[in-house]
């Protein structure tokens, strides 16, 4: 069945008549073949009904296999992958859609330049058994799109190619501030190109193919900026383009699923295309950054916490009520979660940009909620704005909740108790703090699985906005 299933997703044929829609898909990147992987049992065991492998699916350019050209070093790593025993069974756990990068494209950040690729693609295309007739064997670069599911539930999976075409990058001439690596910087030629002109023309058309959720698997990041390394505004005309193409299009239901960091952050962007656009990043498998040092990484559009450590993406799909929900999730090695963000589906819809609550983002000194769940026994100073709130029929205890859904495993609580409630908020409701802003200093203890504050004096709470 599996198997079957596995040749449908390959030829790309639109899977509208399957009865059971798509609820559980896996996703990840960055993944050296010689060093353990672990993480492909906690994937297969969530049971996804379709794993995304986003690039760097292995390193093909680090140490050549002994004895072998470029070529046949490219197809023994493949062969290392394919043998390792969570792979086999994460492969016969779903389906597996595969898009590359630049490890298992052949060079560390090359695109168009790269003299190998029409070799590495058929390479790439016989480990992921694709058809020997399929478009993709006799197409420039592996770009693919699927739709999923049965009438009304459609999943689109957009696979992009961000190697064989793309324009050779710009670097600046003053290394990153303690490296010796060369940052990017912005490249205005006009003739530069992210997907090259066929493919631009291929993803016009996949948009407008009706679908109520779309996943546009970009191997680099799309909405964050900031930082110097691989992203969509290497070419900065080429990311507007893409903005731009969704919006004329008026493509609703667009997700970025991305990789490539060696790190895991949720981004957003509400002016990008006439609703919230998110980007999921999730990097890597064995590749993860096991602790950043310095500052973390700027990013104005990141919402929650940027997540170290080996991780992967999974999304569940709700599909029951009036309205689906979408939860958006990093996972790290474990298969806990480290960050999520769930919206409704129906937030995707062109014009829908207005209407999105963005998370409060704390000012110096203070942290977030979400960064203090991991902080029990320490002292810390966090603002969050108040999602929910509770009190009990008898006592005075008032419960003040960071997410709408109290029972949610990334909501922090903060309670104020009897001594807390004299004097300033002796007449306090949880009217008087819904939706508002408020500052906590205190100790993180956990109570039955939620991390909270307890609050005992009217001065460790204030209300900020």
């Amino acid at each position: 069945m599996l198997r079957a299933l596995f040749v449908l997703f390959v030829a790309a044929l639109p899977l509208a008549a399957q009865d059971r829609p798509l609820t559980r898909i896996a996703f990840g990147s960055c993944s050296d073949q010689d060093k353990p992987l672990p993480i492909f049992d906690k994937i297969a065991d969530l049971k996804p009904q379709l794993y995304l492998a986003m690039g760097d699916n292995i390193y093909a350019d680090l140490i050549r296999e002994k004895g072998l050209d470029e070529m046949g070093s490219m197809r023994k790593k493949y062969e290392i992958l394919g043998a390792l025993p969570g792979w086999q069974r994460l492969e016969k756990t779903c389906p597996i859609l595969a898009t590359w990068d630049d490890h298992d494209y052949g060079k560390n950040d090359m695109g168009v330049e790269y003299p190998n690729k029409d070799e590495s693609q058929q390479i790439f295309l016989d480990f992921f058994k694709e058809p020997k007739d399929s478009p993709r064997r006799t197409q420039k670069g592996i770009y693919q799109s699927i739709v999923i599911g049965p009438e009304g539930k459609h999943v689109q999976i957009i696979l992009l190619d961000m190697r064989y075409h793309r324009s050779k990058l710009k670097k600046g001439d003053r290394p990153i501030p303690g490296t010796r690596t060369l940052p990017y910087i912005p490249q205005t030629d006009a003739n530069a190109t992210m997907l090259g002109a066929e493919q631009w023309k291929w993803l016009e058309a996949q948009l407008k193919q009706p679908a109520e959720l779309r996943l546009l698997v970009s191997s680099i990041q799309v909405v964050s900026e900031e930082h110097p390394y691989e992203k969509w505004t290497n070419i900065p005309a080429e990311r507007e383009k893409l903005y731009k193409l969704i919006r004329d299009t008026k493509a609703g239901g667009v997700i970025v699923l991305s990789g490539d960091r060696h790190l895991a952050e949720i981004s957003m962007d509400t002016k990008a295309i006439g609703y919230p656009l998110y980007d999921i990043t999730s990097s890597g498998l064995n590749q993860g950054t096991k602790e950043w040092r310095g500052p973390t990484e700027p990013n104005k559009h990141r919402i929650g916490v940027m997540a170290h450590g080996d991780n992967f993406g999974f999304m569940t799909i709700d599909w029951s009520g009036m309205t689906p929900k979408i939860s958006m999730q990093v996972r790290d090695a474990e298969g806990e979660i480290v960050v999520k963000e769930t919206l409704p589906l129906d937030l995707l819809t062109p014009g829908a940009a207005g209407i999105v609550d963005l998370p409060h983002k704390p000012r110096e000194g203070a942290i977030s909620p979400r960064d203090a769940i991991k902080k029990v026994g320490q002292k810390v100073t966090i603002e969050m704005r108040v999602q929910a709130t509770g009190q009990p029929k008898t006592g005075t205890r008032l419960f003040l909740n960071s997410e709408k859904d109290f029972r949610s495993e990334l909501n922090f609580t903060v309670v104020l108790n009897a001594a807390a409630r004299k004097g300033k908020w002796e007449k306090a409701t949880g009217e008087t703090f819904k939706d508002k802003v408020i500052r906590v200093t205190g100790t993180v203890s956990e109570f039955r699985g939620t991390a909270q504050i307890e609050v005992n004096d009217e001065k460790q709470i204030e209300i900020v906005e």
